[in-house]
């Protein structure tokens, strides 16, 4: 029974953490890039055990630390079906030459010299106007890696930027959910906070523009125009190459816009670009089907949907960028997901991450300490939970009485929430959004976090704000006799 439970001690809390680091770092040492693939599910699972037998040495029963698991894991099935969604629509957008026409574009019109700055802007513009940085990287993001790749730029510091713009974009948009969340838990109201975010999230996005355009001009000479022109010409001999090609990116972001939930948006997406294929690529689909009838045609749009599409051109860097997707290519995220969901809800359903973080809150005695605080607990629920509503929800949970308690407006937690949670989770590699991204940009978040400026910036310069007191608002005086009456 729950009442014969003890509280854990620090160490019960922190010994699966030092576990799962130890794991993960040997994981990385041992697998280098393939601990993705894996070895990191693997070194969640056994932190798993730990952590399950900690909590089971405080008088927790194994059936309640399961049902814990299975409503952990059960939270994320909404991002799985997501994932599964963007593989067929990656594939689709391949075959019907949406993908490649935005390559196609993208290497006419996008300098090398401003092309990371650019390809962050573009990426914050589309996120702010649909409110989903998932979309936005499963869409511009890989139209941006293609380009890149063109250009001869670094991938890695173009995924950075493309999970900059679009946390950006994602971070301020009242159409965001997380930017709908923050503001609720914490008991603000949504434009208050969008507007109090713009305090620390503009300058932030400002500074990574900066060097972003740094890193550009550095990087300007490396573009080869032999180069350039081979890919434009694969592009051109193999797919039909138009504006029109273009209709299923507008088509989605029309839905995202009118506010329809991302996975019936993503696969309606994802259908419309086997359509488009059938209709405008037949040359390409009857070559990859081996024959000419439509029911050969049929069965290998439907086949994309599932398995994805290999694009032989002749020049193998073009064939790279052409080849993939399905939902079969998403697989191994959603195990990573899913092992990562059952530590964190072993983790939280028992009391252990609360334990972890509650000496926090007696370190924080001034209102900077206070908001470090937040931060950092927002980070290390990224890291621990996997999942970022979580980081969201569990530390407005813990601190949004100690915020009103110190007379401090709402709209301090809330921002500190999304400064802190939202922007960091696509930093952690088995974080649901992490894993996301590494999906389908094909970088890894242990490569790109050097270079997602604005992710990394936001939640340094919100702390320096708090302990400087820039924009540290209190509450209205009704409210602050209220709490003082109740001390």
């Amino acid at each position: 029974m729950k009442e014969q439970t003890k509280a854990p001690s620090f160490w019960d809390a922190l010994i699966p953490v030092v576990v799962l680091i130890a794991l993960l770092a040997a994981s990385v040492a041992l697998f280098h890039d393939d601990s993705s693939y894996g070895p990191n599910q693997i070194a969640l699972l056994l932190a798993t055990m730990v952590a399950t037998i900690i909590a089971m040495k405080n008088g927790h029963k194994w059936l309640e630390i399961e049902k814990g698991i299975i409503k952990g894991i059960s939270i994320s099935l909404g991002a799985v079906l997501i994932l599964l969604a963007v593989g067929a629509l990656i594939g689709t957008w391949l075959l019907a030459g949406t993908v490649p026409s935005l390559i196609y574009f993208g290497l006419k019109l996008l300098s090398p010299s401003i092309f990371f700055a650019a390809s962050c802007v573009i990426c914050a513009v589309v996120s702010l106007s649909i409110g989903s940085s998932w979309t936005t990287a499963a869409t511009i993001g890989v139209a941006l890696m293609g380009v890149a790749s063109g250009l001869g730029l670094s991938q890695v510091i173009t995924a950075g930027a493309v999970v900059s713009g679009a946390y950006f974009g994602d971070k301020l948009s009242p159409l965001s959910d997380t930017t709908n969340l923050a503001p609720a838990v914490a008991g603000s109201d949504l434009f208050s906070h969008i507007r109090h975010m713009m305090w620390t999230t503009v300058p932030s996005f400002v500074l990574a523009l900066i060097i972003f355009l740094a890193l550009g001009f550095g990087a300007s000479g490396h573009a080869s125009s032999a180069r350039i022109d081979s890919i434009l010409s694969g592009l051109e001999g193999t797919f039909s190459i138009s504006i029109w090609h273009l209709v299923p990116l507008v088509v989605l972001l029309v839905l995202a816009v009118r506010k329809m939930p991302a996975f019936p948006a993503v696969f309606i997406g994802a259908l419309l670009g086997a359509v488009w294929a059938l209709l405008f690529q037949h040359p390409l689909v009857e070559k990859l089907a081996g024959h000419t009838d439509l029911v050969s045609s049929l069965k290998l749009v439907w086949s994309t949907l599932f398995n994805g599409v290999t694009i032989e051109t002749g020049n193998s860097t073009l064939d790279k960028l052409l080849s993939g997707g399905g939902m079969s290519s998403m697989l191994n995220t959603v195990w990573l997901i899913m092992c990562a969901m059952a530590f964190g809800a072993v983790m939280e359903r028992t009391g252990l991450l609360r334990r972890l973080i509650q000496g926090l809150l007696g370190a924080a005695k001034s209102t900077g300490s206070l908001v470090a605080a937040t931060i950092g607990t927002c980070i290390s629920t990224n890291i621990l939970t996997a999942d970022q509503y979580m980081s969201i929800v569990i530390p407005g949970r813990m601190y949004k009485e100690e915020f009103e308690r110190r007379g401090l407006a709402p709209v301090n937690l809330s921002r500190s929430l999304e400064d802190g949670g939202t922007i960091t989770s696509a930093l952690v590699p088995w974080n649901t959004c992490g894993a996301y991204m590494h999906s389908v940009l094909h970088v890894s978040p242990a490569d790109y976090i050097f270079y997602a400026f604005f992710n990394l910036i936001n939640p340094v310069l919100a702390i320096i704000y708090a302990y400087l007191g820039i924009k540290i608002l209190k509450l209205q005086p009704p409210h602050v006799h209220s709490s003082t009456a109740q001390q």
